[in-house]
This record gives C-alpha cells, sequence and structure tokens, in this order.
C-alpha cells in the first residue's frame, strides 16, 4: 500500500511539471499567472493526495489492531 501511493504521489507531481496546454498561446504576465496557477493546483492536488494516504494507514492500522485483539488468546 505505501509503495502504491509514494508512486502516485510521485507521479502526480512530476506529471504536472512543464507549461499546461492552456497556458500555451498566452504572452507575459498572463503566462505566468497560468503557470503559478497550475503549480498551485499540483499543490493542492498532491496534499490531498498525502492525506489520503494518512487517512487509509490509520483505516488500516486501526483494523489490524481490532483484528490482533479479537485473535488474541484468552487469558485464564
Amino acid at each position: 500500500m505505501q509503495v502504491l501511493f509514494l508512486v502516485w504521489v510521485i507521479w502526480a507531481a512530476t506529471n504536472a511539471g512543464g507549461t499546461p496546454a492552456e497556458c500555451r498561446g498566452l504572452t507575459g504576465d498572463e503566462r505566468e499567472l497560468c503557470n503559478d496557477a497550475n503549480d498551485v493546483g499540483t499543490t493542492i492536488g498532491v496534499g490531498l493526495l498525502i492525506g489520503l494516504w494518512a487517512v487509509t494507514d490509520f483505516i488500516l492500522a486501526l483494523t489490524y489492531l481490532i483484528y490482533r485483539l479479537a485473535n488474541r488468546p484468552p487469558r485464564y
């Protein structure tokens, strides 16, 4: 699971590099503003992926803990 999320975050961060298609044809300040907006969107997207990663890890850890507690040998 960790490797999957790591690959997903790296892919999302590197895939957004360069000038997006929507910014082509723009010049000067308009192009710079468009590129900056793309960078902000990429940052938000990667942040959401990392948040999803943390929530998934928490749920998996909680599920494992409940499983371990349910399958422990009884005390006498």
